[in-house]
């Protein structure tokens, strides 16, 4: 990941005029207004329609991912200005302690609070156990899993000052089930759910939720790159591809679109949602029913 640890919050921008805490009373159509999101992993894929469907809530949110720092910087300024919000982009690594540290303390001193935190950052690597890389198991250890450790333990002080909180961790359905030659992935999403659960029981009297998100395959861009590769790797088409072998365990034989796990945290980060906390919310077209 890009790494930017900024001196000052956002480029010196003013802080958003957002009340302590947001009220309970809905505004129609932007359920969380005055609110302020950090989205992990958010430049791309699932979680930039998070980080969307937030924003279009009514939220300030903050991005956070790898790629070219000034394009993103763009992007999450064209958020603001499409969804009426405040919108920035923090380059945390999220391997690293420190940046992670310096995200919540940025996202702070720009809009004085974290109201909403979504853990999405992922990374994957595919391989038998025997011939799994270290390197690979650690790196994805620490992004997948203790990252949202330390996202965690840095943004619950906060929320228990002020009383409210969402905790929301985008695990995967193998968090529930193994695959084959995914030893490090489907630990660390194992691991998200144990996380989940100790955070639910712990703030459970403080006004904070802590719930997970178990995806089964979503439609993003790097989907359409394993459906090329693999129909060429099998010598097979497209849509044989899609069903028999990208969704063979899901029932539905479709793909989740990434704004409906937006739209599942947009409703879990409201207030509707504030007796649902330590929930595994599987969204796998049936795979986990088996």
């Amino acid at each position: 990941m890009n790494s930017f640890v900024p001196e000052k919050p956002a480029q010196g921008l003013p802080p958003a005029s957002a009340p302590a805490t947001a009220p309970e009373t809905a505004i129609p159509g932007r359920p969380l207004a005055g609110r302020v999101a950090i989205v992990t992993g958010s430049s791309s894929g699932i979680g930039l329609a998070v980080l969307e469907e937030l924003a279009m809530a009514g939220a300030h949110v903050v991005m956070n991912g790898f790629g070219d720092r000034a394009e993103l910087e763009r992007s999450s300024a064209r958020l603001a200005t499409a969804h009426g919000v405040d919108a920035i982009y923090h380059g945390a690594d999220m391997t690293r302690p420190a940046e992670i540290a310096d995200l919540v303390a940025v996202t702070e001193a720009r809009f004085g609070q974290v109201d909403i935190l979504v853990n999405n950052a992922g990374i994957q690597h595919v391989a038998p156990i025997e011939d799994f890389p270290a390197e690979k198991w650690d790196a994805i250890l620490a992004i997948n899993l203790s990252a949202a450790f330390h996202t965690t333990q840095q943004v619950l002080p906060g929320m228990k000052r002020r009383g409210f909180g969402r905790i929301i961790n985008i695990a995967s359905a193998h968090g529930l089930v193994g695959s084959p030659f995914k030893s490090a992935y489907v630990a660390a999403k194992h691991g998200i759910l144990g996380l989940t659960k100790v955070t639910a029981l712990e703030t459970a009297e403080a006004g904070i939720t802590a719930n997970a998100i178990c995806p089964g395959y979503v439609w993003t861009p790097l989907v359409e790159k394993q459906i090329t590769a693999q129909a060429l790797s099998h010598k097979i088409g497209r849509e044989e591809v899609i069903r028999n072998v990208l969704l063979a365990q899901q029932p539905n034989k479709q793909f989740a679109q990434a704004n409906e796990i937006g739209a599942l945290a947009v409703f879990l980060a409201g207030a509707a949602a504030k007796s649902i906390t330590g929930a595994t919310l599987s969204v796998d077209g049936g795979w986990t029913a088996h």
